[in-house]
């Protein structure tokens, strides 16, 4: 199944399991940013209910969406659920009903609420929906989901490369760095590949991105120093690029 066949499959699903509760379906990360690569890339999806979904309700979209049920064209699918209160303020908070990943290539996981140490995640994610989401079912992406803004989003940027750094820096960091200072310096998300010839003329080490792409692409490595020195080079730029805070 291709994944236009997939998604449309999806929101049937999903409509058919929440029914009237459900506000809207939108496609984000590298399916709106141009950067999908079947089968490599995950299918990242939101959907947006119009209140909080009781317990029966979430393992319901778990029996319907899981792989085993609708087998994913791609490495996997991470689908998160909002309600329609959480998508319309800017927040850093997680503020998910539901987050299921599931796939061929993806370790199965169904959390019903946030789990320490991973809330950066889900206000990047939502940032890159206003912009860029896909509209799979309801209104336009950008007027339900808030634009968090740089003030917000910046040092959740850092957060997730310093969680690259404790995971261990390769290509896939050094790729993240790109796109995380791409944002933090020009208000653009894009996706990965884009991000990295974006930088390529902008960093000292541009022969390191290029090898982090060419790694991606073939499945190699890049060296571990060196991308923890990229990483945290980067780190130094999104400090210096963040806009302060309001209260």
């Amino acid at each position: 199944m291709q994944q236009t066949a997939y998604l449309a499959a999806l929101v049937e699903r999903v409509r058919s399991v929440l029914g009237p509760a459900l506000t809207g379906v939108y496609a984000g990360g590298s399916f709106a940013l141009g950067g999908y690569e079947r089968p490599r890339s995950d299918l990242d999806v939101a959907v947006v209910v119009n209140s909080p979904l009781a317990r029966e309700e979430k393992e319901a979209l778990v029996r319907a969406l899981r792989h085993e049920a609708l087998p994913c064209p791609a490495r996997g699918l991470e689908l998160v659920v909002y309600t329609e209160e959480a998508v319309r303020r800017p927040s850093a908070d997680a503020a998910f009903e539901l987050n299921l990943n599931t796939g061929r290539a993806m370790d199965f996981r169904a959390d019903f609420e946030p789990v320490p140490g991973e809330l950066h995640w889900f206000a990047i994610d939502r940032g890159v929906l206003h912009a860029h989401g896909v509209v799979l079912a309801g209104p336009p992406a950008a007027e339900v989901f808030a634009d968090p803004g740089s003030a917000l989003l910046v040092p959740l940027l850092a957060e997730t490369l310093r969680w690259c750094l404790a995971d261990g820096a390769g290509a896939e960091a050094v790729l993240a760095a790109c796109r995380a200072l791409r944002y933090a310096e020009e208000g653009v998300w894009s996706s990965k590949a884009s991000a990295a010839r974006w930088a390529k003329g902008r960093v000292e080490d541009g022969a390191l991105v290029e090898k982090a792409l060419r790694a991606r692409s073939v499945g190699d490595t890049v060296d571990p120093g060196s991308a923890v020195s990229f990483v945290e080079t980067a780190l130094v730029r999104l400090d210096a690029a963040a806009p302060p805070r309001t209260a």
